[in-house]
């Protein structure tokens, strides 16, 4: 008795053990619970802060769609977001932790601002492709750095391309306030605004930015259900050392998928920088990087889930511009809101995956137990 009442009592109190996979009706009731209690958890902060919740609620959503114009705003911000998230979740599906989207991004915008800088004279048309080739060219080298040093040298991945951001951000910094700041800012340290040759055209009122999203929705989509490069980077990501046995040249498919992946985020820059934001800046990217992570992963590497839901992050994002605009609440109150919409989320995917298991009370023994 006293040993196994030792035994009980060295179990720690609460354990985390992964959870038997969930039915889809489970893991849906559980989804819509984790938005609910984000929605009355959100609540209950703009309440401390002195606001009506519902009010605020239905400004985040009308922000988004009172007008064209605000939905042509929304769509805007969805366009480098759903991008981005694409690019990453070639690389995840491989298990290769590309952190760097947001470094991809501002490269990408760089190598394309080169030449609508320097080769603005061009005809429009073959310029704007020369730009999206160097786009997705200076993304897809930025992603590859890593990705050699992984298979040479067997670096961490994660740090590697976290660190690269960086660089590419103070590239941006030197050439602002160097070789490409303009000359007529009297002293004031920004790139030119393109010529209207090197911008993108508008399909619907919005550049056409958003009809390669799709486009590019679809090619991922395929690219991994249907080819065989897709399938190469789905046993790559279960096991490499299957794909060795399988014959696959592990070191070619991871190589060749970051280039892939981080020219779909430097494609995503170029099309930030032509068509919304006109020039280069260090603000390119915006964080964009890195909420496509979060966007990859609520969407389970789902290309046409991804759609969703960067498009859910991008009404969020318009809405809460429009609160902080109408009711003069700061870009933190903003942000906290948000977060805690996200921490919900994110906490949901948890409990999808694993569960806590509590340690047993001691256990009861009657007398003619204790006698035996």
């Amino acid at each position: 008795m006293s040993n196994s009442t030792e035994n009980v009592q060295n179990e720690p109190f609460a354990r985390v053990i992964k959870r038997a996979e969930l039915s889809a009706g489970k893991t849906t009731l559980l989804r819509l619970s984790a938005v609910l209690l984000s929605l009355i958890a959100g609540g209950v902060f703009i309440a401390c802060v002195g606001q009506n919740p519902f009010v605020i609620y239905g400004t985040i959503l009308s922000g988004a769609f009172r007008s064209m114009m605000a939905f042509q705003g929304t769509i805007k911000l969805m366009i480098p977001l759903l991008i981005s998230s694409l690019g990453v979740t070639l690389a995840f599906k491989m298990k290769f932790w590309n952190i760097g989207a947001e470094g991809q991004i501002i490269f990408g915008a760089t190598c394309a601002t080169f030449f609508a800088l320097f080769c603005s004279g061009m005809n429009h048309v073959l310029l704007i492709i020369v730009m999206f080739l160097a786009g997705f060219i200076g993304g897809g080298l930025w992603g590859l750095i890593p990705a050699i040093f992984k298979v040479k040298y067997g670096t961490n991945e994660t740090l590697f391309t976290l660190m690269l951001n960086y660089i590419a951000l103070h590239i941006v910094s030197y050439l602002r306030d160097g070789p490409w700041m303009d000359p007529e800012s009297q002293g004031f340290p920004k790139i030119a605004r393109f010529d209207k040759n090197a911008s993108l055209d508008k399909l619907c009122g919005i550049q056409f930015g958003w009809l390669i999203a799709l486009i590019l929705v679809i090619f991922v989509f395929v690219y991994l259900k249907f080819c065989k490069q897709g399938y190469e980077i789905s046993v790559v990501g279960e096991s490499q050392d299957t794909a060795r046995y399988a014959g696959m040249n592990v070191k070619k498919i991871v190589l060749r998928t970051m280039f892939l992946s981080g020219g779909i985020c430097g494609m995503a820059g170029m099309i930030q920088a032509t068509g919304s934001d006109i020039t280069l800046t260090t603000s390119v990217a915006g964080g964009v990087g890195f909420t496509a992570i979060i966007v990859a992963w609520l969407a389970q590497l789902n290309p046409f889930s991804i759609l969703i839901v960067s498009f859910l992050f991008s009404v969020l994002e318009k809405g809460s511009s429009v609160v902080q605009s109408n009711f003069g609440l700061s870009t933190d109150c903003a942000d906290v809101l948000q977060g805690i919409i996200l921490f919900f989320i994110l906490g949901c995917e948890f409990f999808v995956r694993y569960r806590f298991v509590f340690r047993n009370k001691v256990p009861k023994f009657n007398k003619k137990e204790m006698e035996g």
